[in-house]
């Protein structure tokens, strides 16, 4: 959203300055985060930012996007970035012996 097309109420201040304004939205997303996950029976786990492209986990979403990929010297491979977790998130509830009625939830960052 473009600041132009922002409205807002005639002699509006917020209540907060920017730093504070920052603060209460990283409160607000982390007490939504716990309650959602208490509910739901949720778990926590740490995603990846990269995988091998033959591991198949990387989701081709549209057909028409392409990884990025690089390669890392150390391990002698190529990895892309991440399109999508969702294949990652149905292997990882395996993994981890998760079943009905109880699940994960992780963060994504990716490069689109």
């Amino acid at each position: 959203m473009s600041l132009q097309k922002l409205i807002l109420p005639d002699h509006y201040t917020s209540k907060l300055d920017i730093l504070n304004t920052e603060i209460a939205i990283k409160l607000a997303k982390d007490t939504f985060e716990k309650e959602l996950a208490d509910a739901l029976r949720l778990v926590r786990v740490s995603a990846p930012l990269f995988v091998r492209p033959e591991s198949g986990l990387n989701d081709d979403l549209n057909g028409v996007e392409r990884p990025v990929q690089f390669d890392v010297l150390e391990m002698h491979s190529d990895v892309q970035v991440v399109h999508s977790l969702a294949k990652w998130k149905r292997l990882a509830l395996k993994r981890y012996g998760f079943g009905p009625g109880s699940g994960i939830y992780t963060d994504m960052n990716a490069i689109r």
